[in-house]
């Protein structure tokens, strides 16, 4: 009795211990991630040095392409006009893709494992993909009027298909040997899609839902353009009809950051939920994401 209640802490303490050994691990390797990301950060530092330079050096006018420090300077002066559109702009996307994300991957399983739902329901979602956002924009607007509705739907279509395709593509990419002796082992529906099915698709439900980030921004300009009183894109068409250039190199700087933010975070999930699938691609990076 007194050996098999020694045991027992022991193994608790070697679970807790492997516990914290993979969070840290996960963490260890986040940041090792956030590091290489200093190269890039280093080339956008060059490339504005050159423009800077190039600018001054060939005297082009500033209303044709102003240098990074007048840009600058402009974005300081209207911050906090700028920063409020930001925050519009950011609300937009981060709820449509929130909203595409919550639609695309149940619509993904459920066509994935019902053949009526594949035969019947896809190729609509295909058809309403091939017509162009732009297009029915001016009807989100008689419909929803000028609000923020219009925004969220467009952000949504746009972000939807490509992590609807991908997931589907994730959900039917099942190795079929795993299964089968998965079954053996007297595993349940549940038990076997939580620990396999659902695995097994997380790579490339993250392929599609980094596409969705990065088409989320876009989408919501777009949207901004067609009829909006406040955003980022209601400031870049004001800028440019005033060739206030400066400004408007501003405004699509402060868009592409916005953007590059939502993809990375995507990004950096992946890295945490997935670890064993990513490290593959992380070649003499000198990390280990490690099995959790």
């Amino acid at each position: 009795m007194s050996s098999s209640a020694s045991v027992q802490p022991k193994a608790a303490e070697a679970g807790s211990h492997s516990a914290a050994s993979s969070s840290s691990r996960r963490l260890a390797a986040v940041g090792g991630w956030l590091k290489r990301r200093g190269g890039a950060l280093l080339v956008f530092v060059l490339l504005f040095l050159l423009w800077e330079f190039a600018v001054r050096l060939t005297g082009i006018k500033e209303y044709l392409l102003p240098p990074p420090s007048r840009i600058w300077v402009e974005f300081m002066k209207r911050f906090d006009t700028v920063m409020a559109s930001a925050w519009v702009t950011t609300t937009e996307i981060l709820a449509g893709y929130a909203l595409a994300v919550v639609v695309s991957i149940p619509l993904a399983l459920a066509i994935a494992y019902s053949r009526f739902m594949e035969h019947a329901v896809y190729p609509v979602i295909v058809f309403l993909q091939i017509i162009p956002k732009i297009a029915i924009a001016p009807l989100f607007i008689i419909w929803f009027g000028f609000g923020f509705m219009p925004k969220l739907l467009l952000v949504f279509l746009l972000s939807f298909f490509p992590i609807v395709v991908s997931s589907i593509a994730g959900f039917k990419s099942l190795d079929r040997d795993v299964m089968d002796f998965a079954r053996t082992t007297g595993a349940g529906g549940w038990r076997l899609f939580v620990r396999i099915r659902l695995p097994q698709a997380l790579p490339q439900i993250f392929t599609g839902l980094k596409v969705g980030a990065a088409l989320s921004a876009t989408a919501a300009v777009v949207a901004e353009f067609v009829a909006s009183d406040k955003g980022l894109g209601y400031l870049l068409l004001q800028y440019n009809g005033n060739l206030d250039t400066p400004m408007v190199f501003a405004t699509i700087v402060l868009l592409s950051l916005i953007g590059v933010v939502v993809y990375y975070a995507v990004e950096i999930v992946e890295r945490l939920a997935i670890p064993w699938h990513v490290s593959k691609h992380e070649i003499g990076a000198g990390v280990d994401w490690g099995r959790g």
